[in-house]
């Protein structure tokens, strides 16, 4: 059986190093493993004078850049140090992995110096079960943790003053693993971060066959998200059509995504008319590939979906 290799990233106070612990936990991991201390070693090996970016934060290490002159914005500055600090840890990071693999020991790694991009993870999937997230918060469920975190380490003072390079790196990292499909995770709570997880890396899914009205569809995404579902697909089984038309939904947050897709058809009548149209044309009849985080989280889904009278048999053709 291949091991697992599962890397989280985020900016500082973001949480990732309580869901690291949980994950590692949940799947019974011991090699757990802070990117971190991974630097301090390379620190050791690789002095300050030849990388100074390596030896300030990952949020300040744009202060040692001598063409910051450059760069078009603040922004861009930030970035550009962020990936200059990250760039010095990431080959000992994959030579960690690499051991790991090697030995066939299951790893996760936690740390702001996952950069989607920058580490190439394509070169353990032969031999690895590899999961790479990058998690997310809002920006004040982030600054209240940042807070929080930088005073439990006792470095309130110093760090404090740079939440807003720390947010700046946030919505970098998220442009980065969305233009790749890497999974961005809103890490709205423990329990719901750890579902979402657990449920890409279970790959728990099944294909519902449901039928209702548009203004049934709240309900529907109500009950898939109440249990840490999500849906990967959507198809609409229209008479006149020899297959269905299908839709990929790749959003990984789906909870967000639904109230917020609930949230713009009801804004927008033309948008919510030419829904309509279509569940009109295909009877209201349509399917959904449905994940969750495990067997009997998604046979709660199926479950409560009946209980509602919104599940069918599959669609016979004619």
């Amino acid at each position: 059986m291949k091991p697992y290799v599962i890397l989280i990233g985020s900016a500082s106070g973001i949480g990732k190093s309580t869901i690291a612990s949980e994950v590692s936990k949940k799947l019974d991991i011991k090699y757990l493993i802070e990117t971190d201390f991974i630097r301090e070693i390379v620190r050791g090996i690789i002095g300050s004078d030849y990388a100074p970016a390596l030896h300030k934060s990952s949020y300040n290490a744009y202060t040692t850049l001598r063409d910051s002159y450059n760069y078009e914005t603040e922004e861009k500055l930030i970035e550009a140090g962020f990936e200059e600090h990250a760039s010095f840890v990431i080959p000992a990071i994959e030579k960690v992995i690499k051991r790991s693999v090697k030995d066939k020991d299951s790893i996760v790694i936690e740390g702001v110096h996952l950069v989607p991009g920058l580490i190439n993870i394509e070169q353990f999937k032969e031999d690895a079960n590899v999961y790479f997230f990058i998690l997310t918060a809002d920006k004040e469920a982030h600054q209240e943790r940042f807070i929080s975190r930088a005073m439990a380490i006792k470095r309130g003072g110093a760090q404090l003053d740079y939440f807003k390079e720390n947010r700046i790196i946030n919505d970098d990292l998220i442009r980065k693993a969305n233009s790749l499909s890497i999974p961005v995770i809103n890490n709205t709570s423990k329990d719901n971060t750890l579902k979402k997880i657990l449920q890409i890396i279970n790959e728990v899914s099944e294909e519902v066959f449901l039928q209702h009205s548009i203004e049934e569809i709240d309900l529907e995404r109500q009950i898939i998200t109440k249990y840490g579902g999500k849906i990967t697909d959507i198809s609409y089984f229209i008479p006149e059509f020899k297959e269905p038309l299908t839709r990929k939904i790749d959003e990984y947050d789906d909870e967000f995504n639904s109230h917020k897709f609930i949230s713009h058809i009801e804004s927008d009548s033309k948008q919510k008319e030419s829904l309509a149209k279509l569940y009109e044309l295909s009877n209201n009849i349509h399917s959904h590939h449905i994940s969750a985080p495990d067997k009997e989280n998604l046979d709660r889904i199926i479950q409560e979906l009946k209980k509602h009278g919104l599940v069918i048999e599959k669609p016979v053709k004619n």
